[in-house]
């Protein structure tokens, strides 16, 4: 709620700006165009405001061009209006490839073009300098006057991400010590439930990158929204690990394999680790703690395999280290680095457990 109320304060100002700047500093007596920017601007969603600008300003400028164009080829009147729309739309569509805001103001701005011209004249300039005022009120408003905390908008995005996938883990550490296939199938159904709140999290941290590039006020994020981004990219990862996890975990249960406590005590590890990475990326602190987690998840899985696993729980072990390796990496370990420790930790593991057994 805090971050909508932000919004709609940012919109009125921007409308009230730009009516203003329009109005009484560059004297157009009806400005209507220049707050409608400015809140387009300001609505647009987060991370995406500084190209919706942009889109604005050239479908304004293409609608002109193609309306002007046609008005004084055929004239204006029913007919020509939808002619002159009908071009508009299928030029844009044809630069652009898709609709959008680019497609939306060319259409408008040749309606306006086509309608009006034959009673107002010289709406061109007045039409760019409206779209130019507004959408630059909107960006200063958002940049300078009144921009949002991005790290506000990470946390409330990364929470429920961070905290299913910890759930989820959990459930299929639950499936494996109470032999649940269901469970695990549950899980995974989970799991794969996930892409709405995964596509909400990379939104948030575009707005958040956006707000960082922009607002003076909010560099010093910088540093911690990169945190984020390298976090965020290998949960993504982590998330597709523990589908896989929880697939081969059902199989391994359904039919009836061996299957040791080391295992679930490894994903319990990796549930942990989840948790662990989201306490230290939210409070920007070094990640030791989970990297221990993930390194004690490769430990565990090493010593189920000094067991005698059969062939799913050979998988099932073995994407218990991909899942610990990608936990690694994203804690800003290399690729190679998070191979190396895991792949270690794992073979030490198993072999002294061959040792004690």
């Amino acid at each position: 709620m805090e971050i909508i109320g932000l919004i709609a304060v940012q919109a009125g100002l921007a409308a009230a700006l730009a009516w203003w700047l329009a109005h009484d500093l560059l004297g157009n007596p009806n400005p209507v165009f220049a707050p409608t920017a400015a809140v387009g601007t300001i609505a647009a969603a987060i991370g995406q405001r500084t190209r919706r600008t942009v889109e604005l300003l050239v479908g304004v400028g293409l609608g002109i061009a193609i309306g002007d164009g046609l008005v004084r080829l055929i004239g204006t009147g029913a007919w020509q209006t939808g002619i002159i729309v009908a071009f508009a739309i299928a030029i844009a569509l044809g630069l652009v490839g898709r609709g959008g805001t680019v497609v939306s103001q060319v259409g408008g701005t040749a309606v306006l073009i086509a309608t009006l011209s034959s009673s107002q004249r010289n709406l061109e300039l007045p039409r760019v300098v409206d779209a130019v005022t507004g959408s630059v009120v909107g960006l200063v408003v958002v940049a300078l006057l009144l921009p949002l905390n991005p790290m506000r908008v990470m946390h409330r995005a990364a929470a429920p991400v961070f905290d299913a996938l910890a759930a989820y883990l959990c459930d299929i550490e639950t499936a494996m010590r109470t032999s649940d296939r269901n469970r695990a199938r549950q899980a995974l159904n989970g799991l794969r439930a996930m892409g709405p709140d995964v596509e909400r999290l990379r939104e948030a941290l575009s707005g958040a990158e956006e707000v960082v590039t922009v607002a003076p006020a909010r560099w010093h994020w910088r540093r911690h929204v990169e945190h984020y981004d390298r976090g965020v990219n290998y949960l993504v990862r982590v998330i597709d690990d523990s589908r896989a996890l929880a697939r081969r975990s059902a199989t391994m249960i359904q039919y009836q394999e061996k299957l040791p406590g080391h295992l679930p005590d490894a994903v319990a590890a990796l549930a942990e680790a989840v948790r662990q990475l989201h306490r230290e990326t939210r409070a920007d602190k070094p990640h030791e703690r989970t990297r221990h987690h993930a390194l004690r998840a490769a430990d565990e899985a090493g010593r189920a395999m000094a067991t005698g696993l059969q062939n799913f729980g050979v998988t099932t072990a073995t994407q218990v280290r991909v899942t610990a390796s990608d936990l690694l990496r994203a804690t800003g370990c290399s690729a190679d680095e998070a191979n190396r420790q895991v792949r270690q930790t794992a073979r030490h593991a198993e072999q002294t457990a061959s040792a004690e057994g």
